[in-house]
């Protein structure tokens, strides 16, 4: 460019003019304005920024190590073997906790591999992996691209909680958190600390969580025994739990473990050979069988889960003052370990005998059970039960029961209900239809000298739902005659000084209270008959007679020593009613609710070990996650009764196997075995309550709606098939009950219950009534039998003979005296002595 002096000169005055110094200053002004701004906007921006981070950070938690340890686990349920025979959880709590020590080293690095691959190198933020998932949030446009690190991961398991962020605002404040928690927690603690706790936190689908309770879904195995290829498969569930779920969706999880491997791989963690046989193992074959069998074999909790349940809630309740919700919480995400007394071995043969359709009379039932919720044609809610059922069948004339023949009969008749409802305008939302077989049963099996329960059968048939009706422990029913023992000859003997020779008429009675006779269930009567007779042969009368000797108030007091906890003593209802058990009738069984099985069970067991009562337990102990025990069953028993009481009451109830109304319970084993059975004036219970020298056990076998029929002894045939399985299964050795040192013997007549006279008693023109009977020291009779009488008759007169009577023609006739006053005529009637051998004598023979 060439400027000459001339051009040179207009340049320079153009360039200093006072316009273009005006645009100039214009220009810069601007500039400098806009600087401010933008430096005021950032330092704004940075200001707000700041304040929002120090807001977010002033409402995050604290971080300690105790707030990342995972709060919900699996309770496991133990057998007295120690052996796991149920799990408990909720969806936040199927998890077992294992230590890193126990998870293979491989697998550690598998989760490594797919979740965080610089795990050990940042310091619980990986800028890497945040940059590349800003790269990958760019190109998807999208947040959602991951670059946690398994410390945020774990500080979003269980510290913040997984909640959905709903706006970006939501998304960015909760990636602060974790990050400035990963940060924290990384200074408080070690990595291997951090990857124990997040391995045990995971979902890993099919409602597990953590490492050992997801190797024990899949593969059925401890975590501690996983191959290679098993590992791989559960670090490739996190994603996504449902999409890569190993069971619905295999091919999803095995793209995944392939990742994973070859990560291993170029990570060295793992050899160029076990990668291939890991590549080539089929691994998805198996775990298909390993769920397949799961499905087959899961049920619901038994009876004795459900029963065992239930009592540790009481406790936690009555003991450690838990409210109901904190007490379940407990149980079902607590981790606790509750060791329970449950037999396995006495608990699969009782299962197993009492769900054979053999062992059941014939013609067996089925009950309805209905339910139906709806709306009427004004749209109001409405409601209808079996009981709803029931009536239209009367009205109907379709019968006037709801036990059928079979089930499709039972359903038929349901159908036609709900039919009549939808004619009459009702909307039905929600019915549910079901049968019960019937008759039903129940069965508790314990040892009585611990007071441990060992095995509870609740009823027969499959068993649906948790928690559902057991008949073991939550419904009464009338104990019938096995009360006699508890409610009647237990007091007698050990409070009234009455013996096994005692003697009561077995005559026409009626109650005193009531004024109702007492029925036997034989007809006739027997006349006189000892407690042993009536323990024996379950006699009413002399029952019913004894009570009233005792008194119902001495009676109610041993029962509620007993540990019957249903009993009333006096109780008003809302419709004015007085009910109350401490009447003459408890001598039979006659109660206002009944009893339970496992309350009778237990009240027996006390005979069986020599008199001492123990609460039944369901379990020795409680323990929490931490090894600290909360409860513990107590070992000490309650004396109720003397030994003496406890082996005379064995003792008499051994007659009743041997030769009384018990004999179909018998064993065959030889065992040695006492007990008693009931039944209910309509035919509506049957019970049968033993024991050996190693258990005590209850069968109740009845309608769960009350209903008349013949049991055929079936549950005394239960009660011994269960039983000398037992003693085979335990190998038990034959021993019989411990005799006290302070029982005597003494020879007594059975009609008088005092010491036989010979020559008189033992010639009862039925046979000899003398026996040798057995007695507490200080209560042998010391007089002789005043019943019996001897009478000599001249053959001449036929009278009574007197002195003057020849020798030879005399013979002896042996009578029996009854009260004056005695009701009626009972089996010792004919051999009364006759009114006439009273008031007269020979008249033939005059003495001098």
């Amino acid at each position: 460019m060439n400027f000459n002096k001339q051009k040179t000169e207009r340049k320079r005055e153009s360039l200093s003019s006072p316009k273009l110094r005006r645009g100039s200053h214009l220009t810069l002004f601007f500039y400098k304005y806009a600087l401010v701004v933008i430096i005021a906007l950032i330092v704004t921006a940075a200001g707000l920024s700041i304040g929002f981070i120090r807001g977010i950070l002033n409402n995050t938690p604290n971080i300690s190590l105790d707030s990342i340890h995972s709060k919900g686990y699996i309770t496991m349920i133990y057998d007295n073997e120690g052996n796991v025979t149920r799990k408990l959880s909720t969806s936040d709590s199927n998890r077992v906790y294992v230590s890193l020590d126990d998870i293979p080293a491989n697998l550690q690095n598998a989760f490594i591999s797919i979740e965080d691959v610089r795990f050990y190198n940042h310091n619980g933020i990986d800028m890497r992996g945040i940059a590349r998932s800003l790269l990958l949030g760019l190109k998807e446009q999208t947040l959602d691209q991951g670059g946690s690190t398994i410390t945020q991961q774990l500080i979003k398991n269980n510290v913040l909680g997984i909640q959905p962020e709903k706006t970006t605002i939501e998304r960015i404040e909760r990636k602060i958190k974790e990050q400035s928690l990963a940060l924290e927690l990384e200074k408080i603690t070690s990595k291997q600390k951090i990857l124990e706790e997040y391995l045990n936190a995971i979902n890993l689908g099919e409602g597990t969580l953590g490492v050992q309770t997801a190797s024990q879904k899949y593969f059925h195995k401890d975590v501690s025994d996983l191959t290679l290829s098993e590992c791989t498969v559960l670090a490739g569930i996190t994603k996504n739990p449902t999409k890569m779920n190993p069971i619905t969706h295999p091919n999803n999880n095995a793209s995944r473990r392939m990742t994973i491997l070859k990560t291993m791989l170029e990570e060295h963690y793992i050899t160029k050979s076990e990668y291939s046989e890991a590549v080539n193992d089929n691994v998805y074959e198996r775990i298909q069988k390993i769920n397949a069998r799961q499905q087959k074999d899961s049920t619901a909790n038994s009876y004795f889960d459900d029963a065992l349940i239930l009592q540790v809630v009481h406790d936690l309740k009555e003991q450690l003052g838990y409210d109901e919700t904190k007490a379940y919480n407990a149980i079902y995400s607590g981790g606790l370990k509750i060791y329970s007394t449950q037999d396995s071995g006495i608990q699969k043969i009782a299962d197993k005998v009492t769900n054979d359709p053999d062992n059941y009379p014939a013609g067996t039932k089925v009950a309805l059970s209905y339910s139906l919720s709806g709306t009427d044609k004004h749209g109001k809610e409405v409601s209808y039960s079996e009981n709803d059922v029931l009536s239209y069948m009367k009205k109907h004339k379709l019968g006037s029961s709801l036990i059928f023949k079979n089930k499709s009969a039972a359903e038929e008749t349901a159908h036609k209900y709900t039919n009549s409802l939808k004619k009459h305008g009702v909307n039905v939302i929600n019915e549910q239809v079901s049968t019960v077989i019937q008759p039903q049963i129940s069965m508790t099996v314990m040892n009585q000298n611990t007071g441990q329960v060992e095995a509870i059968v609740g009823g027969r048939g499959i068993k649906a739902e948790n928690l559902s009706l057991n008949r073991a422990t939550k419904t009464t029913r009338q104990p019938g005659s096995t009360f006699k023992v508890l409610s009647t000859f237990l007091p007698a003997l050990d409070a009234k000084k009455m013996t096994l020779a005692t003697v009561y008429d077995d005559a026409p009675y009626d109650y005193l209270d009531t004024g109702r006779p007492v029925r036997n269930y034989y007809k006739g009567y027997r006349g006189f008959s000892t407690i042993r007779e009536a323990i024996t042969d379950s006699m009413n009368i002399v029952a019913a007679k004894t009570m009233a000797d005792v008194t119902p108030e001495v009676s109610y007091e041993y029962l509620q020593k007993l540990g019957f906890t249903t009993l009333v003593d006096n109780k008003i209802t809302s419709d004015g009613k007085t009910y109350s058990d401490l009447n003459q009738s408890m001598a039979l069984g006659g109660l206002t609710y009944g009893v339970t099985n496992l309350e009778l069970t237990g009240a027996f067991s006390a005979i069986a070990n020599g008199g001492t009562y123990y609460k039944p337990s369901l379990y020795t102990k409680v323990v929490d996650q931490s090894g600290k025990v909360l409860l513990k069953s107590s070992s000490s028993g309650t004396p109720v009764m003397r030994d003496t009481t406890s082996f005379l009451l064995t003792d008499a109830m051994k007659d009743v196997i041997k030769k009384g109304t018990g004999k179909p319970a018998a064993l065959s084993s030889g065992m040695p075995a006492a007990g008693k059975t009931g039944t209910t004036s309509n035919n509506y219970d049957f019970w049968f309550t033993g024991y050996t020298p190693y258990h005590t056990a209850s069968v109740w076998m009845g309608y769960d709606r009350n209903t008349s029929f013949s049991s055929g002894k079936q549950h005394e045939k239960i009660w011994k098939l269960v039983m000398d399985q037992v003693v085979q299964e335990k190998k038990e050795t034959k021993k019989d009950f411990t005799q006290p040192k302070n029982i005597v013997k003494a020879q007594i007549c059975t009609k008088s219950g005092k010491l036989a006279v010979k020559g008189v008693c033992d010639h009862d023109p039925r046979g000899s009534t003398v026996k040798t009977e057995y007695f507490a020291l200080g209560t042998k009779p010391t007089k002789p039998c005043d019943v019996h009488v001897a009478v000599d008759i001249c053959k001449e007169s036929g009278y009574p003979a007197n002195s003057a009577c020849p020798a030879n023609q005399l013979y002896r006739k042996i009578y029996i005296t009854r009260p004056k006053g005695s009701r009626g005529t009972t089996d010792d009637s004919k051999y009364q002595i006759p009114d006439l051998y009273v008031k007269y004598m020979c008249g033939l023979h005059t003495p001098e």
